[in-house]
């Protein structure tokens, strides 16, 4: 009987990095993409921050990435993503400085944000997400020579530093858009909602550019300076989604999360980020019809549902999950307790989810965690040993300004979709 070859989790870690300070893998890589942990600038062989200032920190960063992305034999300019996370957003043009130096010909999609705080009291974390081309079902790699596929347009804002889309496989990754007139290059004139507008206006005029429809997005993310600015953010949302026929049909919104922080480039009042689906995927792989491979949204009401997101929306081999905050789904309300019940319910409301759709936790390659206090993370990990005792999901952690119903933690996660979305069935071969 021949075996079967399973599309598999792996989770890699090397001595050339700085060992994880908490339950976490270096990198999980899944199907055609390696999630990376967010990287601190400890140096790998004393352990410790390195001395200097951000520009040091943001160096070891990316050397960091750099040697957990040739451990596994690919190299920087597989990266489709990268996110900095910085302290003091003024930082950001010294991170560029460096960014140069690591990408100095291809730019890959980029997000910037300045948060209240980072683990260790660094001044900035940086984290990656690399193309996989042979795919993860062992010894039969499913498409070593996929290639990426970069666009810009003149409809939307450019950046030299940054690519404004990035497709790899079955998915779109774009830069996170700004509140900028692509005509002036500058900020639009007015507030939040013309702001929360401009941003997705610019999303909208990059997919249109690739010939993809505004409801093939699945995950949406949303900064924002202020969280009380989400209800006229969200009047705008409306405005955009559900934008066809089909998606009205079944009142489809993506799986969403929105994160308070502490500055945004050029002062904006907003920025939103969007990962997209790709159903034609990138050569070598067979063109497919556009909606051959669908996409799978579900809610269910075991655990608490949001108005204008989807709990999970499946596209191909992954599953994204909707910012979870510690609600009693019964009640809707926050659970009784501190930190470790709050850790303890976000999670049960993602277990639920999973379970849901028929997958479990062992099948999530990223999580997202968001806290009130960073000093809490030794009381969340605690908590989260419980639901990931092996510590195979990469992972990242930020400090923001707010949460919604002055919740202490939001967890978010990405899993693995072994099956795939009808009629692409190839977990099995």
């Amino acid at each position: 009987m021949i075996p079967k070859k399973v599309n598999s989790i792996v989770a890699r870690n090397t001595e050339k990095a700085p060992k994880s300070i908490g339950p976490y893998s270096q990198t999980v890589a899944f199907s055609h993409y390696n999630n990376l942990s967010a990287q601190l600038p400890i140096d790998p062989k004393s352990g410790k921050l390195v001395v200097g200032g951000i520009k040091e920190q943001a160096e070891q960063c990316f050397k960091n990435i750099k040697a957990i992305v040739e451990s596994i034999d690919n190299v920087m300019n597989d990266v489709v993503r990268i996110t900095v996370f910085v302290k003091n957003i003024k930082d950001s043009m010294l991170v560029d400085e460096v960014y140069k130096t690591f990408f100095p010909n291809y730019v890959p999609a980029r997000t910037i944000v300045a948060v209240t705080a980072l683990p260790m009291s660094v001044l900035v974390q940086i984290e990656a997400l690399v193309s996989n081309g042979k795919g993860t079902i062992p010894n039969a790699p499913q498409a070593g020579n996929l290639i990426k596929l970069i666009n810009n347009t003149g409809n939307a804002p450019s950046c030299p530093l940054s690519s404004q889309t990035v497709s790899f496989s079955h998915y779109n990754n774009l830069s996170a858009q700004l509140p900028i007139d692509p005509k002036s290059g500058r900020l639009v004139i007015g507030g939040v909602k013309e702001q929360a507008g401009q941003c997705l206006k610019n999303i909208k005029a990059i997919l249109e550019s690739i010939d993809v429809p505004f409801d093939d997005i699945v995950k949406i993310n949303i900064f924002v300076k202020d969280l009380s600015d989400i209800e006229a953010v969200n009047e705008v949302y409306t405005t955009f989604f559900p934008d066809s026929a089909i998606a009205r049909s079944t009142a489809y919104f993506p799986a969403s999360t929105v994160i308070a922080v502490a500055a945004l480039p050029m002062d904006a009042l907003v920025q939103i980020e969007a990962v997209v689906s790709h159903g034609d995927g990138t050569p070598p792989q067979a063109v497919e019809d556009r909606h051959g491979i669908v996409i799978k949204a579900n809610n269910t009401k075991n655990a608490p549902n949001g108005p204008l997101s989807t709990q999970t929306v499946a596209f191909s081999h992954y599953n994204h999950i909707a910012a979870q905050l510690p609600l009693d789904p019964k009640t809707d309300t926050i659970v009784v307790g501190g930190i470790k019940e709050q850790t303890k319910q976000c999670l049960k409301n993602i277990e639920s989810i999973l379970r849901s759709i028929n997958h479990a936790m062992d099948d999530v390659v990223k999580v997202n965690i968001f806290l009130k206090n960073i000093t809490d993370i030794d009381a969340v990990d605690e908590v989260y040993k419980e639901f990931f005792p092996g510590g195979i999901p990469a992972r990242r952690t930020i400090g923001v300004s707010a949460l919604f119903k002055d919740a202490l933690i939001q967890i978010d996660v990405v899993a693995s979709n072994a099956e795939g979305t009808p009629p692409q069935i190839s977990h099995l071969i």
